[in-house]
């Protein structure tokens, strides 16, 4: 047995030295440590959208932790950089796979879908019209981020799908075509989703009249269980057939509604939309969170995507209250143009925010279902949009886009 004496305990302390945290650490670790507590006290003390915003934010605390990051994620052999090639991985790769491998985005929609009711949709299936009108802010964006020049076109499109106020989506679009860019999409994703209040409200009283706002709605018709068993079926049919890059969203949102409408796997339906929902929101907030490191999110195109972002936000808001208000000639003042606002798929907070401007100017007006309406059109609409994405980028590779998308952005620019 080696004797105590023989020890260098010169060497074991400056081992141990060298292991601490402040030794290795930098000054983006610690502004990431910021980052994550601002994000923190708005998931807690705001509650700007704490499902999500919290693991994500300690997501990135954990990974920011100077010397954590070989604990939690792994290391990488010398001059490797490749995600497969991490060597004694740790818990967060292992969580990470889901969204590097594009499983955990379907499975929040399974669970979507199984809390959702598309009835006011098909009782009333005009407003699909005003949730394809707020998909516009998806497609400015893009020209807007590939006009730039700072980005390819497929990050172009990855930064776009912001615009879509869908959280999942956008991190599988972004997981697909730029998967560098994950944590900053995603994390504007879901603050632009928690600021929908201040986002949406001044602009819903700049394009609409104090006519407009009280406007009264017809109650929607009763709609029958046929309908609702058949519409999941039908519309995953329709759209995989025509955009079967899409289907890994819509198909899961569709199966949980199903799950939901058909009345006969309760517990199928339960578990959807409690305990794997809930898993899956935790996995996917800390391994989305773990991604946002110093180097790589302090960076001038961060600022970028968040700006952008911001930008598409509030154009798609601004395209669903425009096709809303149209609609508000054309029936002759029937629908009420602050429904526009929900037609993002931001699932209800943006059918709450046209309920509430709406009390604002007539207490008695309830204007929630009818916006929810375009709410559930948004989310189809967002996931038809990111099918259009995929299938137009994502044989983007090397500068080199597929020949038919060459000649679309030719002839944009």
């Amino acid at each position: 047995m080696q004797s105590l004496l023989a020890v260098d305990f010169g060497e074991i302390f400056g081992k141990l030295y060298q292991s601490m945290g402040f030794v290795q650490g930098n000054w983006q670790n610690y502004v990431m440590l910021l980052i994550s507590f601002v994000l923190m006290y708005l998931a807690v003390v705001k509650k700007f959208e704490p499902m999500l915003l919290l693991p994500i934010a300690f997501g990135m605390f954990l990974i920011n932790i100077p010397g954590a990051e070989n604990v939690l994620w792994g290391t990488y052999p010398e001059g490797e950089t490749s995600y497969d090639k991490v060597e004694n991985r740790g818990l967060l790769w292992y969580l990470y796979f889901g969204v590097d491998k594009v499983i955990y985005p379907p499975l929040i929609f399974l669970g979507i879908g199984a809390m959702t009711d598309f009835g006011p949709l098909i009782a009333n299936p005009k407003s699909m019209l005003i949730g394809a009108g707020a998909q516009l802010g998806i497609f400015v964006a893009f020209i807007l981020a590939s006009a730039l020049g700072i980005f390819s076109v497929a990050a172009a499109a990855a930064i776009a799908i912001i615009g879509g106020a869908d959280g999942p989506t956008a991190i599988l679009v972004t997981s697909r075509l730029a998967s560098d860019y994950v944590p900053q999409i995603a994390i504007a994703a879901y603050s632009y989703m928690a600021l929908i209040p201040i986002i949406q409200k001044p602009l819903m009283r700049l394009l609409t009249t104090k006519k407009e706002r009280a406007i009264r709605m017809k109650p929607l018709r009763q709609v029958s269980k046929l309908e609702k068993i058949l519409f999941p079926i039908i519309v995953t049919l329709v759209v995989g057939i025509i955009l079967p890059d899409s289907i890994a969203l819509l198909g899961m949102l569709m199966l949980g509604n199903l799950f939901k409408e058909s009345g006969v796997v309760d517990r199928l339906s339960t578990q959807a939309q409690n305990g794997l929902m809930n898993t899956i929101t935790i996995f996917l907030g800390i391994a989305v969170g773990c991604k946002a490191k110093g180097e790589i999110f302090l960076h001038y195109k961060t600022l970028a995507i968040i700006g952008i972002g911001l930008f598409a936000f509030i154009i798609g808001t601004i395209g669903g209250l425009l096709v809303a208000k149209i609609m508000c000639k054309v029936t002759k003042g029937k629908i009420n143009p602050l429904i526009g606002s929900a037609g993002v798929s931001a699932v209800p907070m943006a059918a709450r925010i046209s309920e509430d401007v709406g009390r604002e100017y007539d207490p008695q007006n309830h204007l929630l279902m009818h916006a929810m309406g375009p709410n559930v059109a948004g989310v189809i609409g967002s996931a038809i949009a990111a099918g259009v994405l995929l299938a137009c980028f994502g044989g983007y590779v090397d500068g080199t886009a597929p020949e038919a998308v060459s000649a679309i952005l030719a002839t944009i620019a």
